[in-house]
């Protein structure tokens, strides 16, 4: 009975436990930013946080956003909303990827929406 209670201790042990770390250097943390400047330069994959309110829905999940300085395409997935009703007079944030396609302007793939009081 030792043995395989041994045998069990030792086995635990040799389980890799993943390290929970991350980088926390210049450009690991969105910044909040204006849709001008994320249209200006905006590079793929970068985070952004924008706050501002979404003027249209143009398809399913693609709708325009806007802040005071300018108006950019957003994808929100439906789940993201959580029951919250947002009109076009609602203030948001929405934190996100900017999507910067060739020939494209840039858009924003949003990873989380925020409704702000």
């Amino acid at each position: 009975m030792i043995r395989v209670l041994t045998g069990v201790a030792v086995a635990a042990m040799m389980i890799p436990v993943a390290a929970v770390a991350q980088y926390t250097g210049p450009g690991a943390t969105a910044v909040h930013q204006t849709v001008k400047a994320v249209l200006a330069d905006g590079r793929d994959d970068q985070p952004v946080v924008l706050r501002g309110r979404l003027v249209k829905q143009l398809s399913s999940d693609k709708y325009m956003f806007a802040d005071d300085t300018g108006q950019i395409r957003v994808e929100i997935d439906r789940h993201l909303f959580a029951a919250q009703p947002v009109s076009d007079s609602t203030p948001i944030e929405l934190r996100g990827e900017v999507e910067a396609e060739y020939l494209q302007s840039p858009e924003v793939d949003v990873d989380s929406l925020l409704v702000l009081p």
